[in-house]
């Protein structure tokens, strides 16, 4: 691609890529889900494409939380415990931020993270774990999204204005793009317009500048993914550094502080994560003129092994060049059914060995893996569990895998996760053809045997809040059809009966009113499952065989983060 040459080609110029979070392998746990994950692959991508990017992301030395799941289904957070000796490499450059009117040192760790063709780039995780910090100060990139409204700002002031002033202190004196991967990074911007005056510019004039040389993504509709601070709070943790009038003004709203929109009002480039999310955005905030690029995956990072095998036996080239999946078709549907056969005895046998569950590979086994939020509607499927019963007596053993995280503070989260532990113990002391478990501790790990070893893959957010989600993607390449409501990038990727199945309405008919409604869109599912989607899998194979090639040749040959990658470089690094 001629553009990436010329980005390639021009050295000293760099991307530098800020994200609270990096899900880059689990034996770095510095993410929590689908926003870190999405930054991990982006950015093997941009190593795989040799596009000159620099990461700059926090240490999270305890991690997320490790999951532990009690007896009565109650989450208990635990830290992680992890060797950063022995993944990354301490750099010597040191940096100060302001904090309260302290002076807070931040280091950086360095993680060189290697592309298929071998090309490295630089990640750098920042951290106060040092000595000359009081011991508030160590702690404050210790956890991930843990404490207080106060901790998490702290956390966005080392983030924005400590990545920057680390950035410099690197080398990196040259930046093309500053792209924030949501607003936890947006008070880079300010830093930036700081410089400008230190240099003698006049910040109004310089703002445009800056906004030049500003990408921002943001990955939410739910309003609480917009992190927001008081105002007073604001002024308290950031002290001397003083943020213009003019811009105070746009980015203060019932006397909080949004970061979003710091991060929107300060970017040239704006976009969403799905074409339905740019379009709900755009209704968020009219005026700002806000393009969508959808996500995608690494496909190297969640092939599982014996799709690999196939891939590379029929489609040579096929890992630095995903959009050659759409050939899948002349793939032998023997092939894709013995790679998926290994896939899931590979996961059930996982499952049996944590769980003594006794779980068969023959019976048909949903996936469900994700953040434990209430919009996410994780216990949609067990709305009516007689019912749910009742399909599998009549049409085919069922067997259902639950597994995901709720934030710390999510007591409602944590009450799903409970909820459903609790089902899944009283279903399964029945005698009937429905089993269920819920897996402790979901992480990439875990992650890549579910995507590969399910034979559907379930979403069920109420619309329109699922900005894009990348778990469906993740099965779609292993020839896994996603069964999801119609929201994110599934109103992209979903052709009926051909890549996987609808629940409800579409975003764009006639009753999508009513597209929130819980029992409706439980009706449905219970009427696909029943109906259309466990007959097929039990009395046509041939027919479900043809569905997970589809998948693969229409869906994991686009979403993918190569097609991403250059929608980024094509229409906002080279805006």
């Amino acid at each position: 691609m001629h553009t990436c040459r010329n980005l390639h080609h021009s050295e000293k110029e760099h991307i530098a890529y800020f994200s609270m979070e990096m899900g880059i392998s689990h034996t770095i746990p510095t993410y929590s889900g689908g926003l870190g994950v999405l930054a991990g692959d982006l950015l093997k991508s941009y190593a795989d494409m040799k596009i000159p990017v620099v990461g700059i992301t926090l240490l999270n030395e305890k991690g997320y939380f490790y999951q532990k799941i009690d007896s009565e289904g109650n989450q208990k957070e635990l830290p992680v415990e992890w060797n950063t000796n022995e993944t990354l490499s301490l750099m010597p450059n040191e940096v100060f931020v302001g904090i309260e009117g302290r002076k807070v040192k931040v280091r950086a760790w360095k993680l060189m993270v290697r592309g298929y063709t071998g090309n490295t780039i630089p990640v750098f995780f920042l951290d106060t774990n040092l000595a000359e910090n009081s011991d508030d100060d160590k702690k404050l990139t210790s956890f991930l999204y843990g404490g207080d409204r106060k901790y998490r700002l702290a956390q966005e002031i080392i983030l924005g204005i400590g990545g920057l002033r680390m950035l410099e202190s690197l080398g990196y004196t040259n930046i093309k793009k500053y792209h924030m991967n949501e607003g936890h990074a947006a008070l880079l911007t300010i830093e930036l317009l700081k410089k400008s005056e230190i240099s003698g510019m006049r910040a109004d004039h310089f703002i445009e500048t800056i906004r030049e040389k500003c990408v921002f993504t943001t990955h939410t509709p739910v309003a609480a993914g917009h992190d927001k601070f008081d105002v007073a709070l604001f002024r308290k943790m950031l002290g001397d550094f003083l943020i213009p009038d003019q811009i105070m003004e746009k980015i203060t709203q019932d006397n909080t502080v949004n970061m979003t929109l710091l991060g929107l009002t300060m970017s040239k480039y704006l976009n969403g994560v799905a074409k339905r999310h740019g379009e709900i955005t755009r209704e968020m905030f009219p005026e700002f003129r806000i393009d969508s690029i959808t996500n995608g995956i690494h496909p190297q990072t969640w092939v599982s092994p014996y799709f690999k095998e196939i891939f590379d036996e029929y489609i040579p080239g096929w890992a630095l060049d995903p959009f050659t999946l759409r050939y899948a078709l002349s793939i032998p549907t023997e092939k894709i059914w013995d790679a998926h056969t290994n896939s899931k005895k590979e996961l059930i046998d996982s499952i049996n060995n944590r769980t003594n569950i006794g779980f068969h590979i023959s019976r048909f086994t949903v996936g469900y893996a994700r953040r434990f939020t209430g919009y996410k509607r994780p216990e949609l499927i067990l709305h009516d569990i007689e019912k749910l019963i009742s399909i599998a007596e009549k049409v085919g053993d069922v067997q259902i895998i639950f597994a995901g995280k709720a934030h710390m503070q999510d007591y409602n989260g944590k009450e799903i996760i409970k909820k459903i532990f609790q089902t899944c113990s009283e279903v399964n002391k029945k005698e009937t053809k429905l089993r269920m478990v819920f897996l402790e501790n979901y992480d990439m790990k875990l992650a890549r045997m579910l995507v590969a070893g399910c034979d559907i893959w379930l979403n069920t957010p109420q619309k329109p809040f699922e900005a894009s989600g990348t778990s469906g993607m993740k099965a779609a390449l292993n020839g896994v059809p996603q069964f999801s409501t119609l929201d994110g990038w599934w109103v992209e990727g979903h052709i009926e009966g051909i890549t996987g199945w609808s629940i409800g309405t579409h975003p764009h008919g006639s009753d999508s009113e009513s597209s929130g409604d819980f029992a409706k869109d439980a009706k449905s599912m219970y009427e696909k499952l029943e109906n259309n989607i466990i007959p097929l899998f039990y009395s046509n194979p041939e027919k479900w065989k043809e569905i997970m090639r589809h998948c693969i040749a229409i869906n994991a040959s686009f979403f993918n983060t190569y097609r991403m990658a250059q929608q980024y470089i094509a229409n906002a690094y080279l805006y």
